[in-house]
């Protein structure tokens, strides 16, 4: 006869069904630490200080409109999707938007223009578009504080 303690020592071990998800939850808070410290500075742009003024807020469908920056330098800078800012001479201009809106028909223009930029830049502009043959060209405001 066997004694009992020596089946007792011989007891299998059964498997675990169990995941270990604590790797995966690391992984996951390390993941989302990058994209919260990353997200920021994927952000860019030209630093332009927009009036303020109470308007409606535009939705732009699935295309984004051609927006023309107005440094407080009177720097021109063009973006049309493609480029982002790139810096462009008035006198090439409208043509370039010209262009734009005819690859891409009904495309939104608006003027970005710095709060320090003289009026008359803004409307020469403005008078430039439209004799190139822009449709409608609107301006960019910030909504102001509440």
């Amino acid at each position: 006869m066997n004694p009992p303690s020596v089946s007792r020592g011989r007891q299998r071990r059964r498997p675990m069904a169990e995941i270990n998800v604590v790797p995966y939850i690391d992984v996951t808070l390390v993941l989302l630490i990058i994209f919260m410290v990353t997200a920021p500075m994927l952000q860019t742009g030209v630093d332009v200080e927009l009036p303020q003024a109470e308007a409606r807020t535009i939705h732009p469908e699935d295309r984004l409109p051609i927006v023309i920056s107005v440094k407080a330098d009177g720097t021109l800078l063009l973006d049309t999707g493609d480029q982002a800012d790139a810096p462009v001479d008035a006198a090439v201009l409208p043509g370039r938007v010209v262009e734009q809106l005819a690859r891409q028909p009904g495309l939104p223009v608006l003027i970005r223009g710095d709060r320090q930029v003289d009026y008359g830049r803004v409307v020469t502009l403005m008078a430039a578009l439209k004799r190139a043959g822009v449709e409608r060209v609107g301006l960019m405001t910030q909504p102001p504080p509440e």
